[in-house]
């Protein structure tokens, strides 16, 4: 089995007024530096072959710490980043609202079918987030790996990985923790949900 931990990066300068960050490179908080060292002190221990990130600079910087804990380098992949939200990008949900209230009426109501205005496909963005896992478990069958990204694509992923309507995302994973655990063991076509969402304090490195 691969198991593939995946990781939301370390809280951003637009996380406390809850802004749609999506493509734009925003940087991390102190407190997400410390969460990025947080995940380095665990990776330590974790039995890691390697270690990915999307391209945007919050993800890979939160996985240096990480990667330097297993003494090799971060390597990239772009599919992995976050969900493109258009205009809706560096909004919050209320300003967007005030603006344009029927199209988040209708992102509401199904936020896979009418993304943001302006915004990208989900079912595109979980195909190529698909894409991109399979690529990196195709280069490390039987190893365990930790993979850095973002909060909309995870779950997005998740949705595709194990079946369920993409337009569920926001209902069924209502919100990831930053730098937290979610693992999956992939054998084949079979997926297998290990961890979910665990905050990194709480997390032994080595499963049994």
């Amino acid at each position: 089995m691969t198991r593939i931990v995946l990781t939301r990066h370390g809280e951003s300068q637009w996380h406390s007024d809850n802004r749609y960050t999506g493509t734009s490179d925003v940087a991390l908080t102190e407190r997400g530096l410390a969460q990025a060292e947080t995940l380095g002190t665990w990776a330590r221990d974790a039995g890691l072959a390697a270690v990915w990130a999307s391209d945007l600079d919050r993800a890979r910087r939160t996985a240096l710490p990480a990667a330097a804990a297993i003494g090799t380098e971060v390597r990239i992949e772009p599919r992995l980043r976050e969900l493109d939200f258009g205009r809706a990008e560096g909004h919050t949900l209320e300003e967007m609202r005030a603006t344009d209230p029927d199209a988040v009426a209708a992102f509401l109501a199904d936020p896979a079918g009418s993304p943001m205005p302006g915004g990208e496909s989900p079912a595109l963005a979980a195909r190529r987030a698909h894409d991109g896992l399979a690529h990196i478990a195709a280069r490390h069958p039987g190893e365990r790996i930790l993979v850095v990204t973002h909060s909309t694509l995870l779950r997005l992923l998740l949705c595709r990985l194990f079946g369920l309507p993409l337009m569920r995302y926001r209902s069924v994973f209502p919100f990831v923790r930053n730098a937290s655990i979610t693992e999956i063991g992939l054998r084949g076509d079979e997926v297998t949900l290990l961890e979910f969402n665990s905050p990194i304090d709480h997390v032994r490195s080595l499963v049994p």
